[in-house]
């Protein structure tokens, strides 16, 4: 569930859609969001029956709601664990969020993209952008709190960074970056607690939480290595990485599980928020959003979710906070903000 590293793959896949393939010109392999050098112009409104374009809703409302309905996916989460098991709130969350896009790709007439070796790369892309972590944050939160699963997750651009040190040989870090990697890791420590040797945390729900964070930047390096130029839409491409995601948990699901002997309601209408509303719609209005406003502008609603996340925790849940929680996710976010510095500003 790394929003952050999504951004930079939405925008990729924005490119291609204007342009007839994924860009693979000037563009950041940092943490940094994908920004081409001439933003993709904005979608054509569709017209009305009488020749005018229909109303749209303002992008900052949809801003708001893609940062209210990120921020509480983590809540999603851990009330859908407490009536089905982790693999099954995943499967199912999954199965929703297919679901969303086939209707997208139905309305908008678009096919699944074809080639064997696309659905091959494409397979590897949904179990590391989706099917683990997923099922990652699902497991941690069997254990810790959402509040602090939410903050887990505000360390990928982190670990997005680090590993493109490594393994994107063309990214040339600056001091500026180094250091929010740096800044940002403290923080980490201090939501933890380290010096307090991480008393009152679980630490392998914790680890399964960031974990699942470092999921992310390897799935997104991935793809920028084998699906560059696959000249398939992004709608296309994600649909199917979703569905494959959902046959991957499918097969895994009934070997670790077995069949609820009975179904909650809540946490099955948790579950499908998470899904159609978390995974689904929530993507359709992140490409909207890239597309309108770039993004640059639209990535600044992954600095939004932590928060949400935590007052979510606290104000629904009744989870409780110390002092590091806050603080800490505060130098998260500014590591993070730091990493994210282009050279020469």
């Amino acid at each position: 569930m790394c929003y952050e590293i999504v951004w930079r793959i939405v925008a990729a896949m924005s490119i291609a859609s204007s342009t007839g393939s994924v860009s693979t010109g000037p563009v950041s392999t940092s943490p940094l969001p994908l920004t081409p050098s001439r933003p993709a112009p904005p979608p054509r409104l569709p017209r009305t029956g009488r020749g005018r374009a229909a109303p749209r809703l303002d992008w900052r409302l949809r801003f708001a709601a893609l940062s209210l309905i990120w921020g509480f996916s983590f809540l999603l989460i851990k009330v859908g664990t407490d009536g089905y098991a982790p693999f099954q709130v995943t499967l199912g969350r999954l199965v929703f969020g297919t679901a969303v896009l086939a209707v997208a790709m139905a309305v908008k007439r678009e096919r699944l993209p074809r080639g064997v070796r696309t659905w091959g790369h494409l397979a590897v892309a949904a179990f590391l952008l989706n099917a683990l972590p997923f099922s990652l944050f699902a497991y941690s939160e069997l254990t810790i709190p959402s509040t602090l699963a939410g903050i887990c997750n505000a360390t990928s651009p982190l670990w997005g960074m680090a590993l493109s040190l490594v393994a994107l040989s063309e990214d040339r870090p600056t001091r500026v970056r180094v250091a929010g990697l740096g800044v940002g890791f403290l923080g980490v420590l201090t939501v933890l607690g380290a010096w307090q040797g991480f008393h009152g945390l679980d630490a392998t729900g914790t680890a399964m939480a960031l974990l699942a964070s470092l999921s992310y930047p390897i799935g997104w390096i991935y793809i920028r290595r084998t699906l560059a130029g696959s000249g398939e839409s992004h709608l296309s491409l994600t649909g199917a990485q979703l569905l494959l995601a959902a046959v991957q948990l499918a097969i895994v699901t009934p070997v670790f599980t077995s069949v609820p002997t009975s179904f909650p309601m809540l946490p099955l209408l948790a579950i499908v928020a998470l899904g159609g509303l978390g995974t689904g719609l929530a993507v359709l209005i992140q490409y909207g959003l890239v597309a309108e406003v770039g993004p640059t502008t639209a990535q600044m609603v992954t600095y939004f979710i932590p928060v949400i996340a935590a007052v979510a925790g606290v104000a629904v849940l009744g989870e409780s906070l110390t002092w590091t929680t806050p603080v800490g996710a505060v130098i998260v976010l500014v590591g993070a903000a730091l990493t994210q510095v282009k050279r020469g500003t």
